[in-house]
């Protein structure tokens, strides 16, 4: 029974990182479609939204079965529980990717008023927290999951370098005031992400130790 529970905790590990690697693509794609106002590009990533929304249900139910059929204690069930709260997090990183997808269509037709350097940045480091966050659940890594602390405080110092740039172009050209508050908007859902990332560290601490923990601080 155990060897069977194991396999199927296993599964369940292996679905959350394909949902996971679907957010990362999204993501890429997501910024990418921005950085070339590529409109079909954009239109993937809605596309991709509603399979890491179908997957999040067909994990939850997972979940859900795993808990009444192995009535798991303990560890086994803060494993399950981190799952369960993992994918919740997952699912609101794809809404923002498509928030971004969203933003990429409503420009359309503008030229950008700057090239958009730190925003790619940002979304790089970003999405490097979201993979080592899965890796850490998977791993249970305790070190790995406190590392995206730091990565979290980069992460925010980009997107107040952002806000204050943007601030900038908005005062000198009032022109640039609507674009400019749409990509302060872009930094905020990139901004967002990374701090769902931390919060799949502090699953993965809790599941691995019991101590709750904030990373966002």
């Amino acid at each position: 029974m155990r060897q069977s529970f194991d396999v199927e905790l296993a599964g369940l590990q292996q679905n959350i990182m394909r949902m996971g690697a679907l957010v990362e693509r999204m993501l890429d794609i997501a910024v990418e479609s921005l950085k070339r106002k590529d409109s079909l590009m954009a239109q993937e990533v809605i596309r991709i939204e509603e399979e890491v929304d179908n997957m999040e249900r067909d994990i939850e139910q997972k979940c859900l079965q795993l808990i009444a059929t192995q009535q798991p204690m303990a560890k086994d069930l803060r494993r399950i529980a981190a799952g369960f709260k993992i994918i919740t997090d997952l699912e609101r990183m794809g809404d923002y990717c498509e928030d971004i997808a969203k933003t990429t269509l409503r420009l359309e037709g503008q030229p950008l008023i700057k090239p958009l350097i730190d925003i790619p940045n940002m979304s790089a480091i970003a999405k490097k927290m979201v993979h080592n966050a899965l890796e850490s659940y998977v791993n249970e890594d305790i070190d790995q999951a406190e590392a995206l602390s730091k990565e979290d405080d980069t992460v925010d110092m980009i997107y107040a370098q952002i806000i204050r740039e943007l601030l900038t172009y908005m005062l000198e050209d009032p022109r640039t005031i609507s674009q400019a508050t749409s990509l302060m908007f872009v930094g905020r859902y990139v901004e967002r992400i990374a701090d769902h990332a931390t919060n799949i560290g502090e699953r993965v601490i809790y599941m691995t130790t019991g101590e709750t923990r904030n990373l966002n601080d």
